[in-house]
């Protein structure tokens, strides 16, 4: 199996919107790279091999190989543009990663623990408000996703980031400007009808 982490890339000249619906018919993604000590440059990428590698979770929060004319960069998947009715990637950005200078990246959250957890045995619902987070962290920190645990959450708790359990070297990227944007992650909710009934 080819490495999901590695994505083969070929410079493109051309650039603008004509150019890029030009790329797409022949079945490439146009892509950026930007970041670091170079330059920004635009990139081609075989549509159907992203297709393949964005089906594993873990690409979004990983350091990527990307092979361009032969020469690899470390780089970040930074946003994807996708066609809002058809499965067809659009656009892709990425950023460089300098292994001496911190990144900003989203993880995702796993939840884990919800069906055994005190407040869904005592019939409540969990909800979750977000599915991903904002970390900081150097790139050799970066983890695949951080784990919300909801064995111990009770009806009417609520999970904040500042709750979360990090591994080392892993910040919250929201929680450096201040205790007001701890926000909500999960919380267990009385069902309606209970709420009626009392």
């Amino acid at each position: 199996m080819a490495n999901v982490f590695e994505f083969v890339a070929e410079a493109r000249s051309a650039s603008g919107s004509s150019a890029a619906k030009v790329v797409r018919r022949q079945g490439k993604v146009p892509a950026v790279i930007y970041g670091g000590s170079g330059t920004p440059e635009m990139l081609l990428l075989d549509h159907n091999e992203v297709v393949k590698h964005l089906v594993h979770e873990a690409v979004y929060s990983h350091v990527l190989d990307l092979k361009i004319d032969g020469k690899t960069e470390k780089a970040v998947l930074k946003h994807i543009q996708r066609h809002p009715a058809k499965p067809v990637i659009l656009h892709m950005d990425f950023m460089r990663v300098d292994e001496t200078h911190k990144l900003k990246v989203h993880v995702p959250l796993h939840f884990i623990n919800e069906a055994i957890s005190v407040g869904v045995k005592k019939g409540g619902l969990v909800t979750h408000a977000m599915a991903d987070v904002e970390v900081f962290c150097m790139p050799s920190a970066l983890p695949e996703f951080i784990e919300v645990d909801l064995a111990s959450v009770d009806v009417g708790s609520t999970i904040h980031l500042s709750d979360l359990v990090l591994p080392a070297g892993v910040e919250i990227a929201a929680l450096q400007h201040g205790a007001e944007h701890d926000h909500p992650v999960a919380q267990i909710v009385k069902p309606r009808s209970t709420e009626v009934a009392e």
